[in-house]
């Protein structure tokens, strides 16, 4: 931890009754439900107070592989990939854009040249990869962690697409204007078209 982060956590433990020094302890952990993508625990964790006593807290953890986001870029046409599909959470056909699950042992570069391949079938010749961030989707309730990256394709071909046998996505090749017209809601693909968008601004200046 660096030295303005030790002074960040000193200020911030002056106000509060748990020592955030000690590590939390799982006491027990019961998975709950299992699923073909995720499964749940339920956890009781042993928070360490100040004056040496304890708190013990109930948390519910989604169990899910990490996953990658993939901006994808046509750089001599100016386009970008944009994705439609059934998403559960809000319940609907949403827009969106390439993404996937690592597989066990895969690298994140490594998980979306395959993801991008199987869903569209765009094999990149020539890619630079912009890594945009690594964060959790929702860190209140899930160990998913997020690759998000911007690829800009110098060149590429076509292959054939490997869905899943539930999976069906359409994908098309459309303007940034397009793109950001679109509604996409995830907050991991609005991350990289943020990023993207900065981008697109200083390289007009």
């Amino acid at each position: 931890m660096s030295t303005t982060n030790n002074d960040v956590a000193a200020r911030l433990a002056a106000s509060e009754d748990i020592d955030m020094a000690v590590a939390p302890v799982t006491e027990s952990s019961e998975t709950v439900y299992s699923g073909a993508i995720f499964h749940v625990e339920d956890r009781v964790i042993r928070l360490t107070q100040n004056d040496g006593g304890a708190v013990r807290i109930r948390r519910q953890i989604m169990r899910h592989a990490p996953c990658v986001v993939m901006l994808v870029h046509d750089c001599a046409n100016d386009r970008y990939l944009l994705e439609r599909e059934y998403r559960v959470g809000p319940d609907m056909y949403a827009f969106g854009v390439p993404a996937g699950l690592m597989d066990d042992g895969e690298e994140p570069h490594e998980a979306a040249l395959r993801e991008l391949r199987e869903e569209t079938g765009v094999i990149p010749d020539d890619v630079d990869i912009d890594d945009v961030a690594r964060c959790y989707s929702s860190e209140g309730m899930t160990d998913e962690l997020a690759n998000i990256m911007v690829m800009h394709l110098r060149a590429w071909h076509m292959g054939e697409r490997h869905f899943d046998k539930d999976e069906h996505v359409e994908s098309a090749w459309v303007s940034w204007e397009e793109l950001i017209g679109a509604g996409i809601v995830s907050s991991n693909a609005t991350i990289a078209l943020k990023h993207e968008e900065l981008r697109r601004v200083l390289k007009s200046r």
